[in-house]
């Protein structure tokens, strides 16, 4: 049963999740358009496009500790609003300014914008989140902020091709814009860290500050974003190419390579709020949330390097579509982790180093896949590989939860 207090405290979570899907809209409509339509950008060859849709994911490997170091000295609200304001004019300047060095500046200046959210975002989270509804409150974020990205490519496929890049793209902005007032009407401000406010898990549970732990979480983190933020997304496609060729046949339908690769990450996105919060939820419970981590690693270590299989399609799409809950799973589960140990400390900095490893293993997977699928067994080495390296991180969980000092249950939620 939902009472008034969760609905309060959940308030300013989907208020920042709503003005980050907002903000996505534009981000997410140019993985979809310009590969398609560069030229009406003002660019000069298809080359530019990789570079642009990239090097937002660079900018944030500098950017993250700046927007960290800011925050600690500005307001949540504030800061949220500078990641709004920088969001929405960039997403303008797509549709006002043609060339590939002013779109430069623009994918830089989104990227600074998305450390400020994801920072922002998470911190909300970890802020206004009850400690026994974390798990269902990262979902819930995660969850409302993705269905940005579903509806950008969604509807920027559809309506790119009738009225241009350009017009789709000042629309977007606009609508990115609409998160300005909804920020300044909101009540979020920054929490007051003191050492009385520090979460009690810290209390109960002291293993989960010491650093072992931490580095445990910032090098999943950095491992499960390489593997399907860097490694997935980037070579569905390819990967679709390279067994059923660029048009297939799927129940007497013919459909593009690049459109049955976008349907598959759509589907993702599609169940993300009800998953991810579903997921998160369980979390929540008794067993606490390090079993259903170390279940689900083990899960998605078996079915990544399925992946490379080739299976009869309608059986090799079921499979991936497990791959992707798994991402859904496992980036929920260890966002709400993260979350707990950040209670333990300073919520901002240890976001922010957490954020940054993300960068970089999502950064790091496309160039590693595009090294390793020029192999003969290419493919087969990057995702068995990838399932080792998810069943090695279930090892290795499975350690750290040995080493707790009392039952997973007892010391996580033995102060309800």
């Amino acid at each position: 049963m939902v009472t008034i207090k969760d609905q309060l405290s959940s308030k300013p979570i989907i208020i920042v999740a709503v003005v980050t899907a907002l903000s996505l809209l534009g981000d997410s409509m140019l993985y979809i358009a310009l590969p398609v339509y560069w030229e009406t950008a003002g660019l000069d060859s298809i080359w530019q496009v990789g570079v642009l849709l990239s090097i937002n994911r660079f900018i944030r490997l500098p950017s993250n500790p700046i927007a960290g170091w800011i925050y600690k000295h500005i307001s949540l609200k504030a800061g949220l609003i500078v990641a709004v304001l920088l969001g929405g004019f960039t997403t303008i300047g797509y549709g006002v300014f043609e060339g590939f060095a002013a779109w430069v500046i623009l994918r830089a200046l989104w990227g600074i914008a998305w450390s400020f959210f994801r920072i922002g975002g998470l911190s909300a989270v970890a802020v206004y989140a009850d400690a026994n509804k974390r798990g269902s409150s990262m979902g819930l974020y995660n969850g409302l902020y993705r269905t940005g990205s579903l509806v950008g490519m969604l509807i920027g496929g559809l309506f790119v091709p009738v009225i241009g890049l350009s017009t789709v793209s000042i629309a977007f902005g606009f609508l990115s814009l609409l998160g300005l007032p909804l920020m300044l009407i909101s009540k979020i401000n920054q929490d007051v860290e003191t050492p009385e406010k520090k979460d009690r898990m810290a209390k109960e549970t002291p293993y989960i500050g010491k650093a072992g732990y931490k580095a445990s979480i910032i090098v999943s983190g950095f491992l499960i974003a390489m593997l399907y933020q860097g490694i997935v997304t980037s070579t569905l496609s390819s990967l679709i190419e390279h067994f059923y060729g660029e048009n297939i046949s799927i129940w007497n339908v013919v459909v593009s390579v690049t459109l049955l690769s976008g349907i598959i990450q759509a589907v993702r996105w599609t169940w993300e709020p009800f998953l991810g919060r579903t997921v998160g939820h369980w979390s929540d419970g008794a067993r606490g949330r390090l079993p259903i981590f170390i279940v689900s690693l083990i899960f998605a270590g078996v079915v990544f390097g399925m992946v490379s299989i080739r299976l009869p399609l309608e059986l090799w799409i079921a499979v991936t579509l497990l791959v992707m809950a798994g991402a859904t799973i496992l980036s929920t589960i260890l966002d709400t982790i993260a979350l707990d140990t950040a209670k333990t400390a300073n919520v901002v900095s240890f976001l922010t180093i957490y954020s940054i490893f993300q960068d970089m293993g999502a950064a790091l997977g496309p160039a590693l896949s595009y090294i390793l699928i020029q192999l003969e067994a290419g493919f087969t080495f990057l995702y068995w590989g990838g399932s080792i390296i998810l069943i090695i991180l279930a090892s290795i969980w499975m350690v750290l939860a040995k080493r707790l000092n009392t039952s997973i249950k007892k010391e996580t939620y033995e102060f309800y």
